[in-house]
């Protein structure tokens, strides 16, 4: 991505802005489990205004779009209010997928409009939307680009045959590195395993994620395990793993977004981070899925129950499926793209670009990937707890 800049001139990315999620946040989550859904009445019915109304108010993360640095403006939206006459409020808003639903909790409990026709959350807090009565069903008919959609996500566990959501961006949990500084101290160009974060010569100067799911994911297939599909004793063990590797010094931090200053320094030389962050490093820094599977998570376009301007969302939603607008929007922020065609389409856009696997993941590297199982809200108030000790907090 490119956007926003901190004093060495990376830019930073969507996953950079995101917060440690702390106990307050796995609360805010696992209360949607227990929420009311819209009821009936004038205030839970949703009337499509669209035909009449030719807006629409859309909340996405930070530097999540393609910007012109000059103008400062979204190129390809720009191009789609021009096409289709709906204007576009556009909304950076989303910095956090708790801290996004604790604004908007009690309108979607009480069968209310947030004021939202369109939002971006991660796979999980999009499952709590579904499940709980907060997201409207589709109409293909208004997405026919639909059919655009990669196979890898056509069908996931919170939203069999995606009725209710379509990905917008992904992305992988993976291992990253300072290529001069892990030559310097293991000897090795590569990073392929977990166990070679805990290698007592990089003590102090490993750092780990604190979105858990990315962490402990990674951390489940390193001993073995499924992190679709894992036991709580399966959990124990990886949770035992991090807090030994926290409380003996080896993990200097558990962050949200300070291992890529720590990276550039040489504090840090090893970490779990994301691939989009890592590429926005530059050539002088690695990135690998661990030999046992990297994590891959999905940010998710979803309708709010009571928006009032469903049809034009969905025109959204289908204007962002044509493979050159995907291709477009892939090349400012350099995640998966889930766009069947978009690869081809990059040729025109920055062919340097075409044949990026962190861009256009090879099926090889989709199969050693996993989504992170989904979670009661029990489950994610347990496990987020656990995590929360186990890492200090």
């Amino acid at each position: 991505m490119t956007g926003t800049h901190d004093r060495s001139g990376r830019s930073l990315s969507r996953r950079t802005v995101l917060q440690a999620t702390g106990v307050l946040g796995v609360g805010l989550a696992a209360s949607a489990c227990g929420a009311v859904a819209p009821q009936g009445g004038p205030a839970g019915i949703a009337i499509d205004m669209s035909d009449t109304d030719k807006s629409l108010n859309w909340s996405n993360w930070p530097l999540y779009l393609d910007v012109n640095e000059e103008t400062k403006n979204y190129p390809t939206l720009s191009a789609f209010e021009k096409q289709s006459g709906i204007t576009v409020a556009y909304t950076e808003d989303v910095n956090d997928n708790n801290e996004f639903f604790a604004k908007v909790r009690t309108q979607l409990e009480q069968g209310q409009d947030i004021g939202r026709d369109l939002v971006v959350l991660t796979d999980w807090m999009a499952a709590l939307w579904i499940q709980d009565g907060f997201a409207q069903k589709l109409d293909k008919a208004n997405i026919p680009n639909a059919v655009n959609l990669l196979p890898k996500w056509q069908d996931v566990n919170f939203d069999p045959g995606r009725e209710y959501s379509l990905p917008w961006q992904s992305g992988f949990g993976l291992l990253g590195w300072n290529k001069a500084k892990l030559k310097d101290t293991l000897g090795v160009s590569v990073l392929n395993s977990v166990d070679q974060l805990w290698d007592p010569k990089l003590k102090g100067r490993v750092t780990v994620l604190s979105e858990m799911r990315d962490t402990m994911g990674i951390l489940i297939a390193a001993q073995g395990d499924d992190p679709s599909n894992f036991t709580e004793d399966q959990w124990n063990k990886a949770i035992a793993t991090l807090t030994q590797q926290v409380d003996n010094g080896q993990i200097r931090q558990v962050t949200g977004n300070d291992y890529a200053g720590a990276l550039e320094s040489g504090d840090v030389i090893a970490v779990i981070g994301w691939s989009g962050d890592m590429i926005q490093l530059g050539e002088d820094f690695g990135i690998a899925l661990p030999e046992s599977g990297g994590s891959l998570w999905t940010d998710n376009m979803e309708i709010p129950a009571l928006a009032a301007h469903k049809k034009n969302a969905e025109l959204v939603m289908n204007y962002y499926y044509e493979p050159a607008v995907a291709a477009q929007v892939a090349a400012y922020v350099q995640y998966i793209c889930p766009v069947a065609g978009a690869q081809e389409a990059m040729a025109s856009v920055d062919p340097a670009l075409q044949e990026n696997p962190w861009i256009f993941p090879t099926p090889e590297m989709l199969t050693n990937s996993y989504v992170f199982m989904t979670l009661s809200s029990e489950q994610d108030v347990k496990y987020q707890r656990s995590f929360q000790k186990a890492i200090g907090n």
